[in-house]
This record gives C-alpha cells, structure tokens and sequence, in this order.
C-alpha cells in the first residue's frame, strides 16, 4: 500500500474496562493516614482506568499524565515526584513513551519500589513496529499497544501478577477482576473484528492525525496509509500537505479522522481540497466522560473509537453497540 507520508510524518489515530470496584477518586494528599491499602502511580489514562479495573477497592491508583496531553512530549511537574517517592508500585507504559517520568521516579522512588515497564514486558523486541511515525533510527517503536484489546489484557495480567506480589491477601480478589476485564476486552476484540466486516472490501484504511493504532491495525488487518503530525508535533509543510492531498485522491479515501483532542485545521481542509469527510472526534488518551461515568474507562475509550472508525468508512457497527459499559465507581485519580 502506498505510503501517505516520508518518515518524517507522525501518526495521529486516536486513541478503562469495568472494575469491580467501590472506592471513591481521590489526590494522594487526601488519602488518610491509617489507609493502609498499596499506592500505585500510573502514567496515562488508559492505563490507569487499567490498574483501577485490575485495582478494584483494594489499592489506591493514582496517574500522572493528565487526560488530552500529548504523552510523548509529556514532562513531569516537581510535585509529581512527592508520588513517586511514596508509591509502593510505579506503572508505566515503556517502549521510550514515558522517559521524563521514569527518570524522576529512579531519582525519587523508595529503594523496594519496582518501575514496570508494561509494553516492553508483553511486546517482544521483534514484534516492534517502526515505521514512518516512529522510524527505526531514532530508536522508539510505536508504544501505542493498548488501543488492540489483545495487549490490554496482556497489560491487565501483568497489572494483576505485580499488584499481586505486592499485596498477596488479595490476590483472588484481583484474579477474579482480571477475569471480569479480560471477558470484557475478549468480547469488544470480537466485536470490532465482527463489524469492520460491514465496511466495504479494501476499505478498511486509517489516515489519521496520531499513530496510535499501528498494532491494532496489524492483527485486525486494517492499513495504517498515513498521518498528518509531524515527528517535531509541529505544523506539516504546505509541500507535504499538498502530497497528501494527491494521495488521498489517488487512494480514494472516505474518511481522515482527526483528534478532539488536537484539532486539525490542515486535516479538515484536506478533507475539503479531496472531498473526504473529516472526523474530528477521535480520542487518543482521553477517556469519554468525567470520572466516575461508565464510559470514562479504557472499555468506553475502544468501544468509542472503534464505533467512530468503522461508521466513518461506511460500515455498521450492531456487535459494537451491545458492548454494555458497566456502571461503576472508579477508584483512580485522573489528573487534571
């Protein structure tokens, strides 16, 4: 498949199951003292809603990266490392995503206290995938696994071994809320593989603002064509743009889905210069919902984006709409 874009080009695809838990979102500063219960910090919010689903009532979880930033070029404020050096486990994604913030955690983090590097633990070295988002020679693969719901049980597992050594009298507790998200995960993988069916026969290709579904796209067969962003996160060149646009017509793409959370004026007039419909809407590591809503959870954030990705190349999306997003009381804190 002709490629949108040289290597330069970044990819902006946009991107927390049901937990079975009962505790109220809080700051660490508002724990009390006598709440004895692990402290765990995360990084972005999918994989806080993650560690919460796995978490449950049992343990406080904490994030980092506030909802709607950009977590590549992400730098953690000094009040984080008061966090970090109390946490009692640090979770982060790897894959170089999160650099900043694991040099502040070693520099401030308690001697016992383990940095689990969940992408770089579940995806092997030879799986990486480069490309022209995250080229080979600057050393950082594409970390974006969680928008595929096979490697977000991957990340819950390890969520619920590591959670598990640390706090070994409620191990069954998070085994039985591992099960609960990996059902949950199992069934919107299925159901996403049963609607893109509804889209017509090649078809099924992504133009995008962010790279974040390159490993999505792989195993659910979809084709990644290009992105707008470029790797500085600054503006494309009007050379570039205009390569775009030819493209774009020459592949006959329906759809280019943008960001709500990063607004494209160039996307959407390449939509008008090619006449294929722009879709702002996606999200990437923002979560539909304020906290404590159904959907504000990694389970919400798939099932929105998949649903938008395959009603804007024309399919259909049944299996997808009876996903139920159960009610429930997050117990994480999702920074602002």
């Amino acid at each position: 498949m002709k490629r949108l874009f040289t290597q330069s080009l970044l990819v902006f695809t946009v991107l927390a199951l049901s937990a079975c838990s009962t505790g109220t979102g809080t700051t660490s500063g508002d724990f009390t003292p006598e709440d004895t219960r692990p402290l765990i910090a995360t990084t972005v919010s999918p994989i806080t809603s993650i560690a919460s689903a796995i978490a449950g009532d049992r343990a406080r979880i904490e994030g980092i990266v506030p909802e709607g930033t950009n977590s590549h070029t992400f730098e953690p404020a000094p009040q984080v490392a008061k966090l970090l050096s109390d946490a009692d486990l640090i979770f982060v994604n790897g894959l170089k995503l999160e650099d900043p913030t694991i040099d502040l955690a070693l520099a401030n983090k308690k001697p016992d206290t383990q940095i689990v590097e969940l992408g770089t633990l579940v995806l092997p070295e030879a799986d990486y995938i480069y490309d022209f988002s995250f080229p080979e020679e600057g050393g950082k693969p594409n970390p974006h696994l969680w928008t595929d719901p096979s490697y977000a049980i991957k990340y819950a597992e390890v969520i619920k071994n590591e959670i598990s050594k640390l706090d070994p009298n409620n191990a069954a507790y998070y085994a039985d809320n591992f099960e609960v998200f990996s059902k949950q995960a199992t069934e919107l993988g299925e159901a996403v593989a049963a609607d893109q069916k509804s889209v017509a026969a090649g078809d099924l290709k992504l133009l995008t603002y962010h790279d974040a579904y390159a490993y999505f796209a792989k195993n659910y067969g979809w084709t990644v064509i290009g992105a707008l962003q470029p790797q500085d996160f600054g503006d494309p060149s009007p050379l570039e743009v205009a390569k775009l646009i030819d493209q774009v017509k020459s592949l006959q793409v329906k759809t280019i889905f943008g960001s709500e959370v990063f607004p494209s004026a160039v996307l959407e007039e390449v939509g008008k210069a090619t006449g294929a419909r722009y879709e702002d809407s996606l999200r990437d590591d923002d979560l539909p919902g304020t906290t404590g809503d159904p959907e504000h959870s990694w389970l919400g954030l798939m099932k929105y984006n998949y649903r938008t990705m395959i009603t804007g190349l024309g399919g259909t999306t049944p299996s997808l709409d009876a996903i139920v997003v159960s009610p429930r009381t997050d117990n994480a804190v999702y920074p602002q």
